[in-house]
């Protein structure tokens, strides 16, 4: 097996077209077909099929493709290592970040990395946590924050942050609430949530057990912050989430906000990486920097709702 081969690979999968995949990579297109079909026959199995859509992965193709991704990024990674001249970090840093987090972290982290190491390309993804999971497992990501539910031990993993849990409504129609509501109460109402596994859904699912109480009533599985937000606006339900997705319509007075206690309710955010993958000195540094950042959101006010709790790494 070639790094070429999966190149090729990855650029047929990604165009859908050996045409346009040729053109891409500057070979002959029998050139690009001779060397798939080399791969297949390393592997054993055929990796596409043609369609009136174009070529399409086979059920092996889809398995092997981000296996292939990966492979090619720690090629770069150690090219990119081993060429640097400095100690300045290089080279591209693939981030993923949640959709509820990438509000508050998104934009500040790629100013500050920008500003501080500006040989670094830095990739930012917004997936939904078990997508990124999944993506960090296969090396497809150098870095992602994840929710610390207890089930990080295949990754090195760091937390950093603590975030308050709040009962998100609208405000046309909401009732006049106290500073605080107890988790029973917001329990008992119907509540628009992440489908399983994805986002708070485990967490809240398992506070509650912890706590002796019924899950929650959920009467809808709304995975998109973009869409819960619409839902909301529109007046169609209330969720459990930190703040800072729905600040703007909060400070707006859009959406209102009431804080949960007894017992609080809060999530813990880890910057992960992988725990067989060797990190670049590029993602280490942007590991770093964002540890600082996290600090320095909190302590300013622009990240509400959030204690830093962050080690060094």
């Amino acid at each position: 097996m070639e790094l070429r081969q999966l190149k090729y690979f990855v650029a047929i999968a990604d165009c859908s077209s050996f045409s346009k995949a040729a053109e891409r990579v500057f070979v002959a297109q029998s050139a690009l077909s001779h060397q798939i079909a080399q791969l297949e026959n390393e592997l054993g199995a055929q990796l596409f099929h043609r369609s009136r859509r174009g070529v399409e992965l086979t059920e092996a193709g889809v398995r092997f493709f981000p296996h292939a991704v990966s492979i090619l990024r720690q090629a770069d990674e150690a090219i990119a290592s081993a060429r640097s001249g400095s100690d300045e970090p290089s080279g591209k840093v693939v981030f993923g970040l949640p959709h509820s987090v990438s509000n508050a972290l998104a934009l500040p982290l790629l100013r500050e990395v920008r500003q501080r190491f500006p040989k670094v390309q830095l990739e930012l993804t917004e997936e939904l946590t078990g997508n990124l999971t999944k993506q960090l497992r296969t090396g497809q990501i150098n870095l992602a924050v994840l929710f610390d539910d207890g089930h990080l031990s295949e990754f090195a993993s760091v937390p950093f942050l603590r975030e308050q849990m709040v009962l998100i409504e609208p405000a046309q129609g909401a009732p006049k609430r106290a500073a605080t509501i107890t988790l029973k109460q917001v329990l008992a109402m119907p509540l628009i949530l992440p489908a399983n596994p994805h986002g708070v859904r485990p967490i809240i699912e398992d506070a509650a057990l912890q706590a002796g109480l019924a899950p929650p009533q959920v009467y809808a599985d709304i995975s998109s912050i973009s869409i819960l937000r619409t839902t909301l606006l529109a007046g169609l339900g209330r969720t459990l989430l930190p703040l800072m997705p729905f600040k703007q319509e909060i400070d707006q007075g859009l959406l209102v906000a009431t804080r949960v206690g007894r017992p609080p309710l809060e999530r813990v955010l880890a910057l992960c990486t992988s725990g067989h993958i060797p990190g670049s000195a590029a993602s280490q540094a942007v590991a770093r920097l964002m540890l600082d950042l996290v600090g320095e959101l909190c302590a300013s006010g622009d990240w509400l709702g959030a204690a830093p709790i962050a080690e060094k790494v």
